[in-house]
């Protein structure tokens, strides 16, 4: 599985989150420590938003552990929301319009999980992107495709519901039959202001994802802690993080089962010291 850190906060350079850190993003690439992927060298990427409303991309095919350019770039870019990625591809080609994260519009994805039997349901996800968005599918990975499905169902005016629709429909497609196929998203999506996060699976057991959260509204959300001496809070299995712009993280039930894209009240989060 995949390996991603998400920003959001005071302006700063990504080093001290993506490259410096004991157990950094590059180190997770080479080896994570609660991944079922041994590595994750299967390209990487950069996202972040500055002057534009459309966020800056850089993704290479190469290992995170092996591209020189990778320690330069998080040194001098700088930014108030970024996306960092590396990954562990689960059955399509490694090429650069599959790494992540992926942006369209003011929107930008990254994603660590997979859609069951993906060459057979592959056909029924794309039918989910509108006409009007499927121009930007440019790669082949199930995980662009959810992101343009869910562009489509209104990610703009309504991001929790537009997540909602289209994970439910991906739930129904899993599910055909007796098939029971499995669905692993845990997410990140952003519009250069507001920050969400996604922990769900369906027939299976969720990938982790930690969060915390710090003075002048930052937080910062992980796969996994690059850190053994700071407080994380797990979210939950099933549960969505929602910061947006100068208000506190809130943890919300997010049930793909239940079609609904309405902000539940704050679930019990666990505190945790990540360990290396």
């Amino acid at each position: 599985m995949c390996r991603w850190i998400a920003y959001r906060g005071e302006t700063t350079s990504f080093e001290p989150y993506v490259t410096e850190p004991e157990h950094s993003l590059i180190a997770q690439s080479i080896r994570s420590l609660q991944s079922t992927a041994g590595s994750n060298g299967d390209g990487f990427g950069l996202g972040w938003y500055g002057e534009h409303p459309e966020p800056g991309l850089y993704r290479e095919t190469r290992p995170a552990w092996s591209d020189e350019n990778l320690r330069y770039l998080c040194r001098h870019l700088r930014s108030h929301l970024f996306f960092a990625h590396v990954r562990a591809a689960t059955g399509t080609a490694v090429t650069r319009q599959n790494c992540h994260p992926f942006a369209c519009g003011q929107w930008m994805f990254m994603h660590n999980g997979f859609v069951g039997s993906w060459n057979r349901l592959r056909r029924k996800v794309e039918a989910l992107i509108p006409d009007a968005y499927y121009p930007s599918r440019l790669g082949t990975t199930d995980s662009e495709a959810v992101f343009l499905a869910m562009m489509g169902a209104g990610l703009d005016g309504d991001p929790l519901g537009a997540t909602q629709r289209v994970l439910q429909a991906l739930v129904g497609l899993i599910n055909e039959g007796e098939l029971r196929e499995r669905l692993r998203f845990t997410s990140a999506i952003a519009n250069g202001r507001d920050l969400y996060a996604f922990r769900i699976a369906v027939n299976d057991a969720a990938n982790t994802l930690y969060y915390r959260e710090g003075s002048g509204g930052q937080v910062v959300v992980v796969s996994e802690p690059f850190d053994k001496e700071t407080d994380w809070t797990e979210v939950p299995a099933n549960h969505a993080l929602i910061a947006r712009a100068s208000e506190s993280v809130k943890i919300v039930p997010f049930v793909p089962a239940i079609s609904s894209g309405s902000e539940a009240e704050p679930a019990p989060v666990r505190r945790i010291i990540a360990r290396r």
